[in-house]
């Protein structure tokens, strides 16, 4: 699965929105759905441990393990289904300078077949464009656009 956008901000303000600890909580997600952070380390070998609690209320324990992160660049990472829980997917998410303007990619590849469409059709595509978007709009209200 590949999900793409371009934000009207500059490289760094997108890379730093994503790799900050105290601001990568509070765009992240579709919209309507809040994270709360268990740990986080965001480094090569870190992870973050969290759930995304949906507009109902619905817990979603997650866990991000962190296997490389190139600055301004790229971050590669596995999805769990909770603190240790099974891997589901290994995604990346590349950071493109647009001179001002930074297009980001996220590319995810899942473990089966049946993980890709199970993601699908629970509508991964528009939720991860809707997180996309709660970054745009996050790294524009820190930039004054």
């Amino acid at each position: 699965m590949v999900l793409d956008r371009v934000i009207d901000a500059p490289v760094e303000a997108v890379w730093n929105a994503w790799t900050d600890p105290a601001t990568l909580p509070k765009w992240w997600g579709p919209d309507g759905f809040s994270c709360r952070t268990t740990r986080i380390d965001l480094r090569d070998g870190g992870e973050w441990v969290f759930d995304m609690i949906g507009p109902d209320g619905t817990v979603y324990p997650n866990h991000h393990r962190y296997s490389r992160l190139s600055p301004l660049k790229r971050i590669d990472y596995t999805l769990h289904w909770g603190e240790d829980g099974p891997k589901h997917a290994d995604a990346s998410a590349e950071f493109e300078d647009l001179g001002g303007r930074t297009k980001v990619t996220l590319r995810m590849t899942f473990i089966t077949a049946k993980e890709y469409e199970d993601a699908k059709a629970f509508g991964a595509v528009e939720l991860g464009h809707q997180t996309l978007g709660k970054l745009a709009a996050f790294v524009g209200s820190q930039t004054g656009e």
